[in-house]
């Protein structure tokens, strides 16, 4: 919550800041597209790109380590650039939309229209059952490796090696129509916050946003065993309205802190050298998050479905790390205990084979 998110938010912030240094060279609706186009092009690949992974492994070349890591780096930034320009071009196309209706940025009427707009936005992101992608880091924490880097979920769970037509329109679907809503509801969201949380004091708007938005995170975590434990017990429609409010409350949460740390980094460090300001944050983020194995979660992709998992699992958030970490290093000492217990059992074998045969046999 403390550390990860920071850096991800920063990260976020800084690579959008350096587009909007360069407005001309990022166009709104140009890099929406293009966004969207590598997205899904990664989307169509990944099957194919994790079993290259696991291939150059087994196959074990001179420095394939190296050569994995270097081409998992360069995919994954490449993959974040579309993922920022997506959303970027997203926001661009929302406020554009926006103006065309009510180009009076104070007209009374402007904050009725984006309300509604992110209204149906979200009741459509809830009617295909994908509210819970409207979360973030700190609910969201994802470790690099191969599976993470690589492999990740469509909206209607098509494999390549069968029906190749709905594999591509079901990539197409999930980067399109929900990855479009989840944008869509983040900008009204924000630009509401923006409207009526302190609009004449933009420090005491960013300081409520983030402490407002900690404390909720909070709230929600201490209402995870009660909330699972309910979730448990209902099926159905109430077992689906329970974990969408849950998952809104917690959507509430998450926009407050990334707008919270979006908005003091902008007003705190070196608001008036912004290059260096993008830059540095841009550098620093990037390279922390690598180092502690989590530059995945920097990435917006792959669809969860809402109440998808059995019992109350789907209302858990996948942010474990430090339980990761111990549960690879039980796995390998397993693993090693196993091998020894192998070869201290062929060993004693073959000395009971060896003791059994006669001088004749053994010569």
């Amino acid at each position: 919550m403390f550390l990860v998110a920071p850096l991800v938010v920063g990260m976020w912030r800084s690579t959008w800041g350096i587009m909007e240094l360069h407005r001309n060279m990022f166009p709104n609706v140009q890099i929406y597209l293009l966004g969207m186009l590598i997205h899904i092009s990664f989307a169509l690949v990944r099957s194919y790109l994790l079993s290259r992974s696991r291939s150059t492994k087994e196959n074990k070349p001179k420095f394939h380590w190296i050569r994995e890591r270097v081409l998992s780096r360069v995919y994954g930034y490449i993959f974040i650039l579309s993922c920022i320009m997506h959303w970027r071009g997203g926001w661009g196309i929302f406020d554009m939309l926006v103006a065309a209706v009510i180009p009076e940025e104070n007209d009374p009427h402007r904050p009725v229209l984006i309300g509604a707009l992110t209204l149906f936005m979200y009741a459509s992101t809830a009617a295909v059952r994908a509210a819970r992608n409207l979360l973030a880091s700190p609910y969201f924490l994802v470790t690099d490796g191969k599976e993470a880097t690589y492999q990740f979920d469509t909206r209607f769970r098509r494999q390549t090696s069968r029906e190749m037509a709905l594999y591509v329109l079901d990539c197409i679907f999930s980067v399109t129509v929900v990855g479009s809503l989840v944008v869509f509801v983040w900008r009204g969201s924000w630009a509401l916050l923006d409207i009526f949380l302190y609009p004449d004091d933009q420090v005491r708007s960013f300081w409520t946003s983030l402490v407002g938005g900690y404390v909720v995170v909070l709230v929600t975590f201490v209402l995870q065993v009660p909330m699972r434990w309910a979730a448990a017990r209902l099926h159905g429609a109430p077992r689906l309205l329970l974990v969408d409010v849950y998952h809104l409350m917690s959507f509430v949460a998450t926009v407050n802190v990334w707008r919270g740390v979006w908005g003091l980094l902008d007003v705190y460090y070196f608001p008036d050298r912004p290059k260096f300001s993008n830059w540095s944050i841009h550098i620093i983020s990037l390279t922390l998050l690598i180092l502690l194995n989590c530059s995945n979660s920097i990435l917006v992709r792959g669809v969860y479905i809402d109440a998808e998992e059995p019992a109350g699992d789907c209302v858990v958030f996948p942010c474990h790390y430090l339980r990761l970490f111990f549960h690879k290093e039980r796995t390998k000492k397993r693993h090693s205990r196993v091998l020894a217990a192998a070869a201290l059992s062929a060993a004693r074998k073959t000395e009971e084979a060896s003791m059994l045969q006669t001088p004749e046999e053994k010569v």
